[in-house]
C-alpha cells in the first residue's frame, strides 16, 4: 500500500473561533510546563509534543504550535478540533502529528492529556515487540503491559509519521485500554487523567524501560504482578504534585512569553 500524504486542514470560519472559549490561563502555563519538563527530562529534545484537553470546549484540546518543545511559549498553544483543525487564531504551522492527540481523545472519553516522544530506551522495546512491563513500584502504570503499534498494519510503508486522522484512529485503536502504547521504528505515546499524570508517565516509562533491560542483562526478571501495580500506581498518583513541583522549580525562574 502506498502511503498518501493528507492534505492541510481546512481554516475554520470566523464563527466557528468565536464559538470556541478561551482556555484557563493556568491550563495554558501547565502546558507550557509540561513541554519544558520532558525537555528538561531528556524524554524529548527538539522533537515530540504534549497536550492537554480543553478545560470547557467540549471536543477541542490544546497543543502547541510546530515548536521544539522546550521552546515552547504561551503564545504558541493552539486550540485544536479532533479533525486537526485549528479553532483558534494561529498563523503557525501546526504539528504534523497533531492527529495522534485528536484521535486518542476521541477514542477515549477518560483520557485527559496525552505526550508523545522518541525516548531512546523505550524504542529498542518498540522494535522488538517487547512490551513494557513495571519492574518497580514506580512504574506502576504499565500494570497492563504496553500496546505495540505497527504503522505497516495500518498504512504500508509510510515515513513513520502519524500524519492523517485515519493513522492516527489506527493508533487510538492499538492503544485500547493501556496507558502506553509501543509504535514501531518511531517512539511511544502515553496518556493520562490529568496533565501531571501524563507527564509523570512518559518520564518513569522511560526510567522502566532502562530498568527493564539492565534487569534482562543480569537474569530473569521479576515483574510486579497486577494487584501490586495497581496498588503501586494509585499509590503514586497521590504524589505525583510532589514530583510536578520539583520538575517546576528545576526549570528556574522561566519566563513562560519567552
Amino acid at each position: 500500500m502506498r502511503f498518501l500524504r493528507t492534505p492541510p486542514p481546512q481554516t475554520p470560519s470566523e464563527s466557528t473561533r468565536m464559538s470556541i472559549s478561551a482556555p484557563a490561563t493556568e491550563l495554558v502555563d501547565k502546558l507550557v510546563y509540561a513541554n519544558r519538563i520532558l525537555y528538561e527530562q531528556g524524554i524529548v529534545d527538539g522533537l515530540g509534543h504534549a497536550s492537554v484537553r480543553h478545560d470547557n470546549a467540549p471536543d477541542v484540546f490544546l497543543l502547541s504550535c510546530n515548536r521544539a518543545p522546550g521552546m515552547v511559549r504561551r503564545r504558541d498553544i493552539v486550540c485544536y478540533d479532533y479533525d486537526g483543525n485549528a479553532v483558534s487564531q494561529t498563523t503557525e504551522r501546526p504539528y504534523l502529528e497533531r492527529f495522534i492527540h485528536g484521535e486518542i481523545y476521541r477514542a477515549r472519553p477518560d483520557v485527559v492529556a496525552v505526550v508523545h516522544s522518541h525516548s531512546a530506551s523505550v524504542i529498542p522495546f518498540a522494535i522488538t515487540q517487547n512490551p513494557l512491563r513495571p519492574v518497580f513500584h514506580m512504574a506502576g502504570f504499565l500494570g497492563e503491559g504496553s500496546a505495540h503499534f505497527e504503522i505497516r498494519e495500518a498504512g504500508g510503508n509510510t515515513d513513520m509519521l502519524i500524519r492523517s486522522s485515519y493513522l492516527g484512529a489506527a493508533l487510538a485503536k492499538c492503544l485500547g485500554g493501556h496507558t502506553c502504547v509501543l509504535m514501531r521504528g518511531h517512539g511511544s505515546t502515553v496518556v493520562g487523567t490529568s496533565l501531571e499524570q501524563a507527564v509523570y508517565r512518559a518520564i518513569y516509562a522511560e526510567t522502566n524501560a532502562k530498568l527493564q533491560m539492565a534487569g534482562r542483562a543480569l537474569g530473569d526478571v521479576t515483574f510486579l504482578n497486577r494487584e501490586e501495580a495497581q496498588l503501586s500506581s494509585d499509590m503514586n498518583d497521590g504524589q505525583i504534585p510532589r514530583s510536578w513541583n520539583l520538575w517546576v522549580k528545576r526549570l528556574g525562574n522561566v519566563n513562560l512569553d519567552e
